[in-house]
């Protein structure tokens, strides 16, 4: 067996990743699906998962792709689970742009407290201007979203800091419900936050709940390096991957960080047929039923530009900068230069996969492509994201899985509780644990 070991993440879309999913027979109905969410995550944790992503936005609207509309809040879902789960990591997104320090310190050291060790949180700015609409609030630009960021994310830490690990004593005979002196309130006079008051509830399992960072720009390759535990990146090619591998990895340093305490886990789409071609007809399928309309959608929001107003059978023009997803728009344009496709091309494209690697195979030839990536420096794992659920995730599992444990790549069974031990991460100390042990 490999010593070092691929972890794994489910991407859960309810309604499928692919555009056209929801449409496949085999697709269970998307949409707040509470028993189809138990079959995931029932499924993830029988395929030694690490951890069960959940994506969110606050748009809605007619032509959005079909899994940002009707889905559950993430952390009530993530809650649930995880009285039904007893070693699958819990991973929710929540916006530092629309919220508070203090309700996302509290929230995710909740589920940490309720799944014994197992949330993580996926920072995110929040790309789309649109978003602003439900807070009544103006979308900041890109880089003061990630000045704010910074802020917001250091002022959790804080907080998650509030107590020593040993702050809860509960001792009935002495009356002493915590030891004095193990409260540390949080002074944090930021420009944007100001945090005075200390978190009301004890420290963290895990210590802090596991950060997951999906910026790839540089601003956001920043942020990462130096408060990430997991990166979440769009990579469509080997050589592009390996480069980013290579030099968010290199920044690490510069924070005082090995290269081991960030995992890099690029989104990952494979299509999985018993043969080739009953894969390429599967994704045939799925092409056949995407609403041109709706693709052409889902590409415009990800480059910031109509792309309705170009002929769609002519190569992809250049455009202009987008503000919200500069890296992703950046790969997807790249992408349609170095595969010379058309505007229709790269939107059905985009409405498969949305710019991350796609596989279209037998469980062996999608499990040599994450073999490759793996060994091949650019990947320590990834995000699984099937085209439709349950059934393209229960094949990724039961072939695709048994092929990994058997090359050594993929662990047989969990060997820790919490999540920073099934990714090799060690537990946050305290900021004040070292003063504490000098005194």
């Amino acid at each position: 067996m490999m010593d070092r070991q691929m972890r794994l993440g489910i991407f859960v879309q309810p309604a499928g990743h692919h555009v056209a999913g929801w449409r496949h027979p085999d697709a269970m109905p998307g949409g707040p699906n509470l028993a189809l969410m138990k079959h995931i995550a029932a499924t993830a944790e029988r395929g030694k998962f690490d951890m069960f992503f959940l994506a969110d936005n606050f748009t809605t609207g007619y032509a959005e792709h079909p899994s940002s509309i009707g889905k559950f809040e993430p952390l009530t879902l993530l809650s649930l689970l995880a009285g039904t789960t007893t070693h699958l990591g819990l991973a929710a997104t929540a916006s530092t742009t629309y919220a508070e320090p203090y309700h996302i310190a509290r929230a995710f050291s909740s589920l940490d407290h309720l799944s014994g060790g197992r949330a993580a949180w996926n920072v995110v700015t929040t790309s789309y201007a649109k978003n602003g609409a439900a807070f009544g609030r103006q979308h900041p630009p890109h880089a003061e979203r990630y000045a704010i960021a910074e802020e917001f994310v250091e002022a959790c830490k804080l907080l998650w800091d509030s107590w020593d690990d040993d702050a809860f004593v509960m001792d009935k005979a002495r009356g002493s419900f915590v030891r004095p002196g193990t409260l540390h309130v949080p002074d944090f006079h930021g420009k944007y936050f100001t945090i005075t008051g200390g978190l009301n509830l004890p420290r963290c399992p895990q210590g802090h709940p596991v950060i997951i960072q999906a910026g790839s720009s540089a601003p956001g390759q920043a942020l990462a390096a130096r408060t990430a535990d997991v990166v979440f990146t769009a990579q469509n090619s080997l050589g592009d991957a390996q480069d980013f591998y290579r030099g968010l990895k290199a920044q690490l340093a510069q924070h005082g960080r090995g290269e081991d305490e960030l995992k890099i886990m690029p989104g990952f789409m494979p299509v999985i047929g018993r043969t080739e071609a009953e894969a390429k007809a599967l994704f045939a399928e799925l092409s056949r039923n995407l609403d041109a309309a709706q693709a052409n959608t889902v590409l415009s929001d990800r480059l910031g530009t109509d792309m309705s107003r170009f002929d769609q059978d002519a190569p992809v023009p250049e455009l202009p900068e987008s503000d919200h997803l500069k890296s992703r728009a950046l790969l997807l344009l790249e992408m349609a230069r170095r595969e010379g496709l058309t505007v229709r091309e790269l939107s059905h494209r985009v409405a498969a996969s949305r710019g991350h690697l796609l596989v279209i195979g037998t469980a062996a030839q999608v499990a040599d492509t994450m073999e490759q990536w793996f060994s091949e420096g650019a990947a320590d794992g990834f995000n699984l994201m099937p085209p439709f659920f349950p059934g393209q995730f229960d094949a990724f599992v039961d072939q695709v899985v048994p092929v990994l444990q058997e090359r050594g790549l993929f662990r047989r069974d969990y060997e820790g509780t919490t999540l920073r031990e099934h990714l090799g991460l060690a537990r946050v100390p305290s900021r004040y644990a070292a003063e504490h042990a000098a005194e």
